[in-house]
């Protein structure tokens, strides 16, 4: 095989398709990458390569309709379970040998995904720097001097290196965003129970989500789809969406902290590189929202300040009092001081966040989505070396506070900075909201074109443009307010809805602005002689529909609008009655057309 060969699933797919490669030689070069980088601080346990190949021979013909996954090779960290290996959560005295997969690695695997190891961490899940591990020290993959990041670092790496296709890792405070970053890849957090984590060590249970590294932001989705599910042996586990990837909608409004409340330690070079990426954003039909941060930075400096870190100790409260020797001395340091807080703390903090997360949730009304840094700054293995805490807290600054409020993220890889180092944004949204963030990261890394981790490997078009809803939802065309980046938007969005494509109706309908008091409402007519009027159809789960259209006032309804290739899709209608007083507006052929006019007169 060619041994330039991108792992990306596309391109593997594409190449087990034309015959031109066999997953047992794939899997051989992932195992003479992970020699030819020899950083023996990336795996804990590797896989038997014999083993490994065995399990390629035995997937039959290719076929990725079944296992969307076929042959695709993965790792994953080492507090995840996978059967007849060890776990160790990094700590040689807590090690087990799974006598299962964990949930989420069964559903890989019965996919078509070949598992190639086991990868590094810092212990217990505990910390952002990558290097509290009494294991050897994995090395950043472009910069050995960097920190790699944790508390996933093993995870990333072998996902930045090439070495596989993609990685799980977990995430409470941001172990499966910051080591992204780092290393030019994207990090995919799902909204928290997405995932099963029964057969995952807990670092904070109530907060934790296994996690997806990958070099796409497609192939992180890919694997997210097939991962998640609801687990009745996970008490935590819940139903979250998981559709099509698609195209973002043509507006969104992007919530950012305000201009002089962005921390990033005096790094100026770091502050440049999150303003171009705004201006990218804003071409790419971004509106730029500053909102107050406060908020979210004071829930961000709970995580580590009292009860989750109770929440550690319970974890290994065991190892504590019977085997403290051996917990990385840093680790037991952090995690045994939570042994001077009482249940009276616990409440209280539990109080603060509520109280906090009222202005947060605030602040993000009317927002598709928060865009922040990844991190604030870099830190260089001597940092760490010369103040064990200090980095690791503000590596948090942007991460902290999200699973604390229930939000998903995906970190994605953008241009560089000025100095070379990787560029790298995270996009978050409420709960539930995966595939909206999503698509949007896979636009934007497309835009960019960042280098794929320590790779020379090109980035692959997106080829995933879903335009039907899934099974579960109805479409819906909307040609008036409803429309992104307008006023009641947020009305479908709120609900899940998901933008799938703009169009136009067929050429025999009116648009008339209706009479009343603002936001100004059209109303969509049938008419023998009309015009083709530009619409957007968005897909809105099912379970919500009657939900939303208990919403919508007289004259409106919901009827059948027909398109311009002839389809015909469920949509916003107006009754004749609704046309006293009306304004006909069909020559501006669109509702945002109109508003465009309103707003240049």
């Amino acid at each position: 095989m060619n041994y330039n060969q991108s792992f990306d699933i596309a391109s593997l797919q594409n190449a087990y398709a034309a015959g031109q490669i066999t997953p047992e030689a794939v899997i051989d070069e992932c195992y003479r990458r992970i020699q030819r980088v020899g950083d023996d601080g990336i795996f804990l346990h590797l896989v038997d390569q014999q083993s490994a190949i065995g399990e390629a021979k035995n997937l039959g013909p290719f076929n990725s309709a079944d296992k969307a996954l076929w042959g695709i090779p993965f790792a994953i960290k080492d507090n995840i379970d996978a059967a007849g290996t060890p776990t160790t959560a990094g700590c040689p005295g807590f090690a087990y040998e799974a006598s299962e997969d964990a949930v989420v690695v069964k559903r890989l695997r019965d996919a078509g995904a070949i598992l190639i190891g086991k990868t590094n961490l810092d212990q217990f899940a505990a910390g952002l720097v990558g290097l509290r591990t009494p294991y050897a020290v994995p090395k950043n993959a472009l910069d050995p001097d960097m920190i790699p990041g944790g508390s996933s670092s093993g995870s990333a790496l072998a996902v930045a290196h090439g070495m596989v296709t993609f990685a799980l890792g977990t995430d409470t405070a941001g172990s499966g965003r910051v080591p992204a970053a780092l290393n030019s890849i994207v990090g995919l957090k799902p909204s928290l129970g997405a995932i099963s984590n029964t057969g995952v060590v807990p670092a904070c249970r109530t907060l934790d989500t296994v996690s997806v590294f990958a070099m796409t932001v497609e192939d992180a989705y890919t694997v997210f789809q097939i991962s998640a599910c609801v687990d009745e042996h996970d008490a935590y586990s819940r139903a979250i969406s998981a559709p099509p990837l698609g195209l973002p909608p043509p507006e969104l409004i992007i919530g950012v902290p305000h201009g002089f409340s962005r921390e990033f330690y005096g790094d100026q070079l770091q502050a440049g590189s999150f303003d171009r990426t705004l201006n990218e954003i804003a071409h790419m039909g971004g509106k730029i929202v500053e909102i107050d941060f406060s908020s979210f930075y004071d829930i961000a400096q709970l995580l580590y300040d009292g009860a989750w870190l109770a929440e550690r100790y319970a974890v290994i409260e065991p190892m504590l009092k019977n085997q403290a020797d051996e917990i990385y001395p840093l680790t037991r340091q952090i995690i045994a001081a939570a042994e001077n807080l009482c249940a009276v703390d616990v409440f209280r903090d539990f109080y603060r966040l509520q109280e906090l997360k009222k202005p947060a949730f605030k602040a993000l009304e009317g927002i598709d989505m928060l865009c922040v840094p990844s991190i604030p700054t870099y830190f260089t293995v001597a940092d760490v070396e010369a103040d064990a805490l200090g980095p690791n807290s503000k590596l948090g600054t942007y991460t902290n506070f999200v699973n604390l409020m229930d939000m998903c993220g995906i970190t994605v890889p953008v241009s560089p900075r000025e100095d070379g180092r990787p560029g790298s944004v995270t996009l978050l949204a409420v709960a539930g909201r995966d595939v909206q963030i999503a698509g949007f990261a896979s636009a934007l890394q497309q835009q960019c074109q960042a280098p794929m981790g320590a790779t020379a490997w090109r980035l692959p078009a997106m080829r995933t443009k879903a335009r039907q809803p899934a099974a579960d939802e109805i479409a819906l065309v909307v040609a008036g307010a409803h429309m992104s980046g307008l006023a009641l938007n947020k009305e479908l969005t709120r609900l899940g809805g998901r933008y799938l494509y703009s169009s136009r109706t067929k050429d025999s309908y009116r648009l008339y602005k209706l009479a009343g008091d603002p936001p100004y409402r059209p109303g969509l007519v049938y008419a023998d002689t009309g015009k083709a009027i530009q619409i957007e159809v968005w897909a809105l789960p099912g379970k919500a529909f009657g939900d939303f259209i208990q919403g919508i006032p007289s004259p409106l309804g919901i009827g059948t609008v027909i398109l311009e290739n002839g389809e015909q899709l469920k949509g916003f209608i107006c009754e004749q009655r609704g046309l006293k007083d009306a304004v006909d507006i069909t020559s501006f052929k669109g509702w945002r057309a109109y508003l465009e006019s309103l707003s240049a007169s």
